[in-house]
Formats: C-alpha cells, structure tokens, sequence
C-alpha cells in the first residue's frame, strides 16, 4: 500500500513547526533582553503544540476528543490536589508564566498532560513493544526523565516554585504514577497506529529542556 503524499507533506510540515517553535523559542529564552517576551508566549506556544498534535491525528472523533478531555481532567485535578493538599507532588505553587488559573491552578497545564501522555503513548506504539505493561512502565519513566529536566528550568522562568527550593522525591514518584494511570488509559482506548509527529514532538521536548539547562 503506496504512502499517501499528502499525509506525507503534512507530517513533514507539522514536523517543521514542531522544530522551529522549539528552536526559536530556545533562543528567544536564552537572550535576556527577549526573554520576558517569549515568557508570556508560553501558553501560547503550547496551545499552538496542542492544533499540530490534533491535526496531526488519524481520525479524529468523539473516542479521541473524550480521551483528551478525560487526560486534561485528571491531569488538572491531580495539579490541584498537589497544589492546595500538598498529597501528591509536594508543596509547590504556580508561577505567572503559564498562564490563566483556575483556583490557583493554571489551565494550560490540563493541555500539557495531554501532550505528553498522547506523545509518550504513540511512541510507545511505534516502537511495537509487545506488552501493554511494558509499554505503560516504559512511558512513564521516560516522562519522569523529562520532568527532571523540566524542573530547574520550570523554577528558573516561573513556572511553579518549590516550597524551601526542594523539590520533594514523591514529585517524580507521583509523577510515574499518574503517567501511567493515564497511559493505560491511553492504551484502552486503543488508537490505530499514529504518525511519528507525536514522537517527535516528546523527543523535542527533550532536546529543548537539555538546551536550555546547559545555558
């Protein structure tokens, strides 16, 4: 079955927004002077990174929107109960970076746990690792590797601050845990194989975090 070129030419496009608005964004962060600027773009940006990802997505119906919406609710009630219960990930609260709050909660992050679950799960699809359990286990722990690139930059650009600067052992355990509730979640509702644009935008992340903690 012959690949179809226009499927081909949108993932390359979306690949190349993906590329670009990291790149530029490391360098907009990197120079003080624009820093502030890109800063308030961060919502922006991600939102942007939430239209490639749909777009990007075989067959969009009322299975994938109810799955990012069940994906955005337990990820923006799991950030509430850690920011005023302190249960989960420590004692933290958010900065003004990432945007609009509800109840001291900002919005975006709900959108953000979907990006990265969605992400971590079709690549963990692609690489056909046979055993849901694996797949699952595999997932999270890359998103906890993430996460601990993600925390000094997320303290240095305010994105959320850490009680006494100490970023508590049970935020990466908490994180595990709650990736892998949702990346089951994600296998259930048992998507066909899905594009690389995913992929590469977890795999972005990474590079984008790396960057800018060695600046």
């Amino acid at each position: 079955m012959k690949a179809d070129p226009t499927a081909k030419s949108r993932q390359i496009i979306l690949i190349s927004i993906i590329i670009l608005f990291h790149l530029v964004g490391i360098i907009g962060l990197a120079i003080p002077a624009t820093r502030t600027i890109f800063l308030e773009i961060v919502p922006w940006h991600i939102l942007l990174m939430l239209v490639v990802i749909i777009i990007s997505h075989q067959s969009i119906d009322s299975r994938f929107l109810l799955f990012a919406i069940i994906i955005f609710i337990i990820g923006f009630c799991a950030e509430w109960i850690g920011v005023h219960k302190n249960w989960l990930f420590g004692s933290y609260n958010y900065g003004n970076t990432l945007g609009l709050k509800l109840d001291a909660v900002p919005l975006i992050i709900g959108i953000n746990w979907f990006l990265l679950i969605y992400s971590s799960g079709v690549l963990m699809q692609r690489i056909r690792i046979r055993s849901m359990f694996i797949r699952i286990i595999t997932g999270a722990m890359l998103l906890v590797l993430l996460d601990l690139l993600i925390e000094p930059i997320a303290i240095k650009f305010d994105y959320w601050h850490w009680s006494n600067a100490i970023i508590p052992l049970k935020n990466y355990t908490s994180w595990f845990l709650i990736s892998c509730i949702m990346l089951f979640i994600f296998e259930k509702f048992n998507f066909k194989k899905q594009s690389i644009v995913a992929p590469i935008l977890l795999l972005t992340q990474f590079l984008f975090f790396a960057v800018l903690n060695l600046l």
